[in-house]
């Protein structure tokens, strides 16, 4: 009951969802049957849809339930075409099965008939096969006036491959006559298979398009299928209007002539006329508007016209030749004129484009070939930007002087301004060695790709295009730290809190290359110059020229080359090349010292005459002459504490043996507990007082400091001062 249910509901929504209205069909008849399309003149169900009941088709549900299209109420259709004029239709197979002792067990004879209408079998298509080792069939129409027959023997299990003809063995074909309308083909035995039985039981027969024929689809040990599984085998099935001559069907009043407009009437002889569009229309030629116009302008695009441009025009299409020649541009132009001075202007042109693409290509490939070389591939997965070198070259103006930050050995720093306003610093090597240089490259961008700290300058990206690829930083707008402590006008520096604050930032940086990084890093050039101050005076160590990267549980590395600031470096890294993360907490050693004093290391006295500033500092630290050698105004006796605290802490981490240094984590520990004391003691003071105290604010200065950045005015603050004299 609800299979029956089931397949009325198919057969009532079917006709709905292929309604469609299509150019091969009567407006509002369905152009499809499941898959398969009815163009005109067959219509489907509706007189009207057709061109007469000839023509009209049954679509109903079939074996499986689904929509299927119906030939003379019993032949499934699979495809009509209008073109060739045929309709293939399947049909079931004849079979006769025996036992190994000769008696029938299955049996099956094949008889169809197309009737009295204008179809015929098509003797160019189809084939009678029969398929068997003891089989013979023989075929007749209806009417007894034809008659042949087909034989398959063989006396041993025959491979039916496609590569084997169907010649007899295991297989027989034979042709039908022109014309037949009906056949009938039962089977037979010679020897009811006793012969063949270990191998072969059962003979086919049918009737089969050749085109859709293979071999390999019938071997020998094949058995029957009843119902929806039975065997089938399609055929062709040709088809004209009437039989009729064309000129007959245009002179007969008593029937309308077939062909539309723009549609050529076509004779088969004793069948009758089909009909065809004219060359240059396609469409079906059964309607009478059915065949319209096909632009072979586009159909053949450029193959149109041997030269010239092509015009579509009804049911055809021109050429016109170039502008000075003449002729078919179908098979092509004669004559020279006015376009042979173009061409030539043309060619000329077209060389310079040639070389302008050579020099694009070649220019590209270079830049490929070092995004490769510089590690392309590995970088651009990673977490840091990948600029393409025509982008830095718009930001920093082309590398214009007026942009320069600064230069050292390794190459120059540029100040830029990206499309989304953000402001960079770019290094840029020199170029003159670039083994060298990648080498130097590919160490920094290493160490600097493996940080991140608030207190360490940010990469931003960087560029893989150029031979020795370009580094990008955050741009630091209020320069170096030595430049604040020797400028006599920076007013940064002016008071103990700056100066204790920048003095911890510092420290919590190199903490955290030493203790927190992963791998940890040794910063190799610790110094006044490789410590930058932002807008808001934050504090970040640079420059990681001299770095290198520690592997786990290592302590000290022995370095091929001394690298570093003299003044700055660790005496003991000095005699043994021993670089350990002790030599940090010696250089830092120094800046704090440098912070206190005012003075570079081996800087020159009043006298002209020049002196170790850091035995000057420790004398004068145990000869209680502290205060006398400080670069700044006290604020009170409590800062003068914390002054000489941190002075104390400066000399343990100039003390000459590494092993009696602090570490880093307790230097960047003390130091921020000696912040938070001195923020503690500012917070309970009268705020009135302390401005007296101290003077102006220096705060004020954070904020704002660097210019804006324009085409017209120069950047003044050097970001990367550390790049000019590290190198």
């Amino acid at each position: 009951m609800w299979v029956f249910l089931l397949m009325m509901v198919s057969l009532l929504l079917c006709p709905v969802a292929e309604s469609t209205a299509s150019a091969d069909v009567k407006p509002g008849c369905q152009d499809k049957c499941g898959d398969v399309s009815v163009p005109y003149p067959f219509g489907i169900g509706e007189p009207t849809c057709a061109m007469n009941e000839d023509f009209i088709l049954n679509c109903s549900s079939g074996a499986d339930g689904q929509p299927e299209l119906f030939f003379r109420r019993n032949m499934p259709a699979r495809n009509i075409s209008v073109l060739e004029g045929t309709i293939s239709a399947s049909l079931y197979t004849a079979f006769a099965c025996y036992d190994k002792n000769g008696s029938w067990t299955d049996y099956f004879s094949q008889s169809f008939n197309l009737g009295s209408g204008p179809f015929t079998l098509s003797d160019t298509r189809n084939a009678f096969t029969v398929i068997g080792c003891d089989t013979y069939a023989g075929m007749t129409n209806y009417e007894f006036t034809y008659g042949a027959a087909c034989l398959s023997l063989c006396t041993e299990n025959v491979n039916m491959s496609d590569e084997n003809p169907c010649s007899g063995s295991g297989c027989c074909q034979t042709s039908i006559p022109k014309g037949l309308k009906s056949l009938y083909y039962p089977l037979s035995s010679f020897f009811n298979y006793t012969n063949v039985s270990d191998f072969n039981l059962c003979g086919f027969a049918f009737l089969v398009d050749k085109n859709s024929f293979k071999i390999s689809d019938w071997p020998l040990s094949l058995k029957p299928k009843y119902g929806n599984n039975a065997y089938t085998a399609d055929i062709v099935i040709e088809w004209v209007v009437e039989n009729k001559t064309c000129e007959q069907a245009k002179a007969d009043n008593t029937s309308a002539y077939a062909c539309g407009t723009n549609a050529n009437c076509t004779y088969s002889e004793n069948q009758g006329y089909r009909c065809l569009c004219k060359e240059g229309f396609e469409g079906n030629p059964y309607l009478p508007d059915g065949c319209h116009d096909i632009d072979e302008c586009k159909v053949r695009g450029k193959n149109a016209c041997e030269e010239g441009t092509c015009e579509n025009v009804i049911g055809d299409y021109k050429c016109r030749c170039p502008l000075g020649k003449y002729g078919d541009g179908k098979t092509g132009c004669k004559g020279v004129g006015i376009i042979a001075i173009i061409a030539a202007a043309g060619a000329s042109i077209f060389l310079v484009v040639i070389c302008l693409l050579l020099y694009m290509i070649c220019t590209k490939r270079i830049k490929e070939k070092n995004f490769q070389e510089n590690g392309g591939k590995i970088l651009k997965n990673q977490r840091v930007r990948i600029f393409s070198e025509a982008e830095l070259a718009k930001a920093t103006n082309n590398y214009a002087d007026d942009r320069k930050l600064g230069e050292g050995g390794f190459g120059s720093v540029y100040s830029g301004v990206l499309t989304d306003n953000t402001v960079v610093a770019v290094k840029k090597s020199k170029g003159v060695d670039k083994a060298q240089m990648n080498a130097e490259f590919q160490k920094e961008m290493s160490i600097v790709s493996q940080v991140n700290h608030r207190n360490v300058v940010k990469l931003l990206g960087l560029c893989l295009e150029t031979k020795v690829p370009l580094l990008v930083y955050e741009f630091i707008s209020n320069g170096t730290l030595s430049k604040h402590i020797h400028d006599k006008g920076s007013r940064i520096l002016a008071s103990w809190t700056n100066r204790l604050r920048v003095a911890s930032e510092a420290a919590l940086a190199l903490d955290y290359l030493h203790s927190l990084a992963d791998p940890p890093v040794i910063h190799g050039d610790v110094k006044s110059v490789n410590i930058l101050l932002d807008s808001n005076c934050t504090a970040k160590v640079a420059d990681f020229g001299a770095s290198v990267l520690m592997s786990p549980g290592q302590t000290d590395i022995l370095a091929t080359k001394i690298q570093g600031t003299l003044g700055y470096l660790d005496p003991e890294y000095l005699m043994t090349g021993i670089l350990t993360v002790q030599s940090d907490v010696y250089s830092f050693g120094v800046v704090l010292v440098e912070l206190l004093t005012g003075e570079k290391p081996n800087s020159i006295s009043k006298s002209g005459e020049k002196r170790n500033v850091i035995q000057h500092f420790i004398s004068a630290l145990e000869n209680n002459h502290l205060f006398k050698i400080l670069d700044f105004q006290t604020a009170d006796e409590g800062e003068m504490d914390e002054i000489e605290a941190v002075a104390e802490l400066a000399k343990g981490c100039l003390n000459s043996m590494g092993v009696n240094r602090p570490t880093m984590k307790e230097v960047s520990d003390e130091l921020a507990k000696l912040k938070a004391l001195h923020q503690k003691s500012l917070a309970q003071q009268n705020s009135e007082e302390t401005d007296y105290l101290l003077g102006e604010s220096s705060q004020s200065f954070c904020k704002n400091a660097s210019p804006p950045m324009d085409e017209s005015q120069t950047v003044i603050s050097l970001q990367i001062e550390n790049y000019t004299n590290s190198n």
